[in-house]
């Protein structure tokens, strides 16, 4: 009996140890498979996270070279520019003056015959006439009763209605005269005069024509004439080169026309805002031509003096973002896309001058996408032949 005991304890030992054998493989087994599945879902992770971080090629900019001046378009206009009116109808009688001819003021232009304007003048004349006979009687007559009344030969009422009969007639002859007066300037006006001195730049009128008081049309003006021994020319200066357009200061012109000369300007007045629109500061520049050998509506160049040499950054035009908010590159900083607004100066198609927002330190992200945004995870790659 005791062997039996024993061997029983024995047999009982033995199933417990291989219960814990089991038991520990089976937690071995378990554990392998949550650590497998653990790893697993990391790598994932790593794999999705890193495809998620999007390849950007990268370029620094380039220095641009110090520039002391700044070259912009301009156009010559005459310093003053007058279409000429008539000022009362009628037919074109002669002109006197065609197009390229120089004129002095008050020389004689054209003149206009008015018929009938003539005929109105005659017989307003004859109106005064009359109206001034009518006043010597009247005065005349105010003078017999004022004397009368002092006699009682007539009443106080009848010379009162003399006397203010003078008045009214004396107003009559005033009304006259002034419409006399009016329709001699309208008949003076039958001469077409030069108002100052110039170059007649257009006639649109002829001998014979039938002429319309006014400006009531474009096609009605008689004649343009232009005073060009002073030129007029607008520039639109850019707000980065705003500080070149100092009051007084001298600028350079020249012209293709004439290759191997150049001409001076003075920078007369500018506008003293910058354009919301454009972003430029529009400046006066008046250049003297007592000889006329520019021309008015000639396309200039204008060479502007910069206050010191100013150094820009150029990138290539295939890096710039165009977003509601303005204009955009986007540049790599830890890793991370962050976009920068900047400002252009020159654009020169394939790359363009940066006056403002990038260093030459920056790596400016080639062809960004639309969705890109500021914070993106990006890896970099700088661009095929380029170099800092």
């Amino acid at each position: 009996m005791p062997e039996i005991k024993h061997e029983q304890r024995g047999a009982s030992r033995l199933a417990i140890l291989l219960g814990l054998v089991l038991a520990v493989a089976l937690g071995l087994f378990i554990y392998s498979g949550i650590h497998a599945r653990v790893e697993a879902e990391s790598n994932l992770q790593h794999a999705t996270q890193a495809a998620a971080i999007e390849d950007v090629n990268v370029v620094s900019p380039k220095a641009a070279a110090p520039i002391d001046e700044v070259v912009l378009p301009g156009a010559t206009q005459p310093f003053v520019n007058s279409p000429i009116y008539a000022r009362t109808n009628g037919y074109l009688v002669k002109w006197f003056y065609d197009i390229g001819a120089r004129v002095k003021q008050g020389d004689l232009l054209a003149t206009i015959d008015t018929p009938e304007l003539d005929k109105q003048l005659l017989q307003a004349r004859a109106d005064l006439e009359t109206a001034k006979s009518n006043l010597a009687l009247s005065k005349t007559t105010a003078e017999r009763w004022q004397g009368l009344v002092k006699t009682r030969s007539v009443s106080q009422q009848s010379t009162d209605q003399a006397v203010d009969n003078l008045g009214a007639t004396q107003a009559s002859v005033d009304s006259y005269a002034a419409n006399v007066r009016r329709l001699e300037d309208l008949v003076s006006f039958e001469k077409v005069y030069a108002p100052f001195d110039g170059v007649i730049t257009v006639r649109n009128t002829d001998t014979g024509w039938l002429i319309n008081a006014g400006a009531g049309s474009p096609s009605a003006e008689l004649f343009q004439l232009a005073q060009t021994s002073t030129l007029r020319i607008f520039v639109a200066i850019p707000e980065v080169y705003s500080r070149a357009a100092r009051i007084g200061a001298t600028a350079t012109l020249t012209l293709d026309e004439y290759p191997s000369e150049t001409f001076s300007g003075r920078i007369t007045r500018t506008s003293e805002s910058i354009d919301m629109a454009s972003r430029t500061l529009n400046t006066e520049i008046d250049v003297h031509n007592p000889t006329g050998q520019l021309l008015p509506g000639a396309y200039v160049h204008v060479h502007l003096k910069l206050p010191s040499q100013t150094r820009f950054a150029i990138i290539p035009a295939n890096t710039l973002l165009f977003r509601s908010e303005g204009l955009q590159v986007g540049v790599v900083r830890n890793g991370h896309a962050e976009l920068v607004p900047i400002t252009i100066g020159v654009d020169y198609g394939a790359t363009v001058q940066v006056t403002s927002g990038l260093t030459l330190e920056d790596q400016v992200i080639l062809n960004p996408s639309d969705s890109l945004i500021s914070g993106t995870p990006v890896r970099t790659a700088p661009a095929a032949g380029t170099t800092r």
